[in-house]
């Protein structure tokens, strides 16, 4: 009897050992994940500060801000590249 009641006792605090590991790992991952959405929330607001630097008008600011929901970031940065090479080029 004494024997069953140790085994028990064990297996719960095994039981909760081992939630208290996953749940560790789930904060972990959780920390993870949030530093992930803060780099990419300042990478979209860095991006949108160049939309304004290099659009010089209301129609290509509303085109790259269509692109980067639409479409992602590649292609937005890819859009800005081409407006700043049609802007050298005008230049010329």
């Amino acid at each position: 009897m004494t024997l069953t009641l140790n085994n028990r006792s064990r297996n719960k605090e095994s039981s909760l050992t081992q939630a208290l590991r996953q749940i560790q790992q789930l904060n972990s991952k959780i920390a993870v994940l949030e530093q992930q959405h803060q780099d990419y929330v300042h990478q979209q607001q860095n991006l949108i500060a160049a939309i304004a630097e290099i659009c010089v008008s209301p129609i290509q600011e509303i085109q790259a801000l269509r692109i980067l929901i639409y479409r992602g970031e590649w292609e937005c940065r890819r859009y800005l590249r081409s407006v700043l090479v049609k802007q050298s080029q005008a230049s010329k």
